[in-house]
């Protein structure tokens, strides 16, 4: 267990933490959410002890071990692979490097063999003798090839480090497993394998992560950092979302009885409870909700902005048509051969294994970059909007939000003033003395936020998503996905939120080096399709 007594945590008048009070156990993983800036990621320094509180304690049961996901990449780069993973049992490797130490004394003496002994027996019982092969297979695993192992991190592409340091948290199964964002520039399969891995986990784990899909998979409980203070709800990020939402909605009915009310919440359990028992983590999450009491529902103090967006005009018969488009990149074809036309009512996630070809392609699509080769052609009635993955062009001047936004004005507009305005911000959170930023001041989820008002006000019948929840916190990527999925109009869009794409996709468009693969179906129906696994493993070889 791993205790968490009276710790408050200040940086001069800002207030993160206020005698935080609360306890994790074994069994069960925390999806640690709060909005961007609550100190999410500070609460897990707190736990792991490089962060010391103003007041207070963490409390950790005798015996056991704690591991962290590093967030250094650089921090191993003079290490092998294999060993970087077995650094993640420090008492362990510590004891390797002392016994190996005295084998290598020129001046061995009894008393030396005496304490080798000691050694030699206790890292033993840790485990020592088969810790090369157990990361060696962590390693497989996690799609870390063999002729890897033995390399310096320093020659590892940074997207496969992110699998090593992984596999460095998870080596030797740690009783407390901290993990700040690790599903970030993993694949699809690696995440799936983390699911399952953590789905079947039997000690502690606390997890920040903007995957609600994840956090939905793995988490039994959600350790809410809200107002200075943190609150375990039992269940996943879904269960928590929609309870509170529902215990919001009670709270403003005020002609509803308590009784009714109460009927609704139990009904609301219930529900929920039958669907945890076919979940991955079925038995742990079921008992965790049987156990649950209406009065644990609690309305959230979360804002969500409002991401609505109003078409003046249908999308006519013609909407894109694209023929034999190709793009290389730095001497590397990034895709060729892209044929496709798009119908009313789609919604089209595009997939690669490579990013750089997604955000050529949308460049392209948007008159922002020329192909290689091939044309694309837009329908007469379609008015796009784009949000593209590098926004910083649009924010190098020094307006406040007021005067930015205004600049993005269709000029048919009417009625154009200060209020007209405000209300476009003021749907993305922007309020007060807010609106009088200066945009070379904004965080990177603000400029978000930003792009977003300027898509709304725009009206368009279609628009272009590249990686659209990146700096987003969860209510903002929560409103997003509704957003979409509500929009009378065309999307186009990549993601790497697994919810965002099953939910808003109706066809699948994965682009390749050698070609596409084209596919009216959802996103985990892609996944599960083999016919499309036989095809990536063609297009991809």
């Amino acid at each position: 267990m791993i205790s968490v007594n009276n710790v408050t945590l200040a940086y001069g008048k800002r207030v993160l933490f206020d005698e935080v009070n609360i306890s994790f156990t074994k069994g069960n993983c925390y999806g640690v959410i709060g909005a961007n800036g609550a100190g999410k990621s500070t609460f897990i320094k707190i736990l792991s002890g490089e962060i010391e509180p103003n007041k207070g304690t963490v409390t950790i049961s005798p015996g056991e071990r704690m591991a962290v996901l590093a967030q250094n990449h650089f921090g191993f780069d003079e290490v092998s692979v294999l060993h970087t993973v077995m650094m993640g049992h420090k008492k362990m490797w510590n004891l390797m490097l002392e016994k190996d130490a005295i084998y290598m004394k020129e001046d061995f003496t009894e008393a030396d063999g005496m304490k080798a002994g000691e050694l030699e027996h206790e890292y033993g019982e840790m485990g020592g003798y088969t810790s090369e092969s157990d990361a060696a297979q962590l390693l497989n695993e996690l799609g870390v090839k063999e002729e890897m192992h033995q390399q310096m991190m320093k020659d590892i592409p940074a997207n496969v480090k992110v699998r090593i340091l992984l596999a460095q948290a998870l080596f030797g199964n740690p009783d407390i497993l901290l993990l700040d964002e690790p599903t970030n520039n993993l694949d699809v399969e690696t995440i799936s394998w983390l699911e399952n891995f953590l789905a079947d986990y039997q000690n502690i784990v606390l997890v920040v992560s903007h995957d609600r899909h994840f956090l939905d998979v793995v988490c039994t409980h959600v350790a809410d950092v809200d107002k200075q203070k943190i609150k375990i709800y039992t269940g996943n990020y879904t269960f928590w979302y929609e309870s509170s939402q529902l215990a919001s909605r009670q709270a403003g009915d005020k002609n509803k009885k308590m009784e009714e009310k109460k009927k609704d919440l139990l009904e609301f359990i219930a529900r929920f409870s039958a669907n945890a028992s076919k979940s991955k983590q079925a038995t742990s999450r079921k008992k965790a909700l049987d156990k649950l009491v209406f009065e644990d529902i609690t309305p959230s103090s979360r804002k969500y902005p409002g991401i609505i967006f109003k078409p003046d005009r249908e999308v006519g018969n013609q909407i894109l048509n694209v023929e034999k488009l190709s793009k290389s990149f730095d001497g590397k074809l990034l895709f060729s051969n892209l044929n496709f036309d798009i119908v009313k009512g789609q919604k089209i996630a595009f997939l690669s294994r490579n990013p750089v070809a997604l955000t050529s392609f949308f460049e392209i699509i948007n008159g922002r970059m020329e192909a290689d080769y091939g044309k694309y052609e837009w329908g007469s009635t379609i008015t796009s909007a784009y949000l593209p993955n590098d926004n910083t062009e649009f924010f190098t001047g020094s307006l406040n939000l007021i005067d930015w936004l205004r600049q993005f004005v269709p000029p048919n507009t009417k009625d154009v003033d200060e209020d007209f305005i405000r209300g476009f911000l003021g749907k993305m959170l922007f309020s007060g003395d807010e609106i009088l930023k200066q945009t070379n001041v904004l965080s990177g989820g603000e400029k978000v936020r930003c792009m977003v008002s300027k898509m709304m006000l725009q009206n368009p019948n279609l628009v272009i998503l590249d990686e659209p929840t990146n700096h987003l916190d969860l209510e903002s990527i929560t409103s997003f996905n509704d957003g979409m999925i509500n929009i009378p109009g065309i999307v186009l869009f990549t993601t790497h939120d697994h919810q965002f794409m099953q939910t808003v996709a109706n066809r699948i468009i994965e682009i390749t080096p050698k070609g596409m693969i084209d596919r009216l179906m959802t996103y985990d129906e892609y996944l599960e399709d083999a016919r499309v696994k036989e095809l990536k493993e063609e297009l991809y070889s």
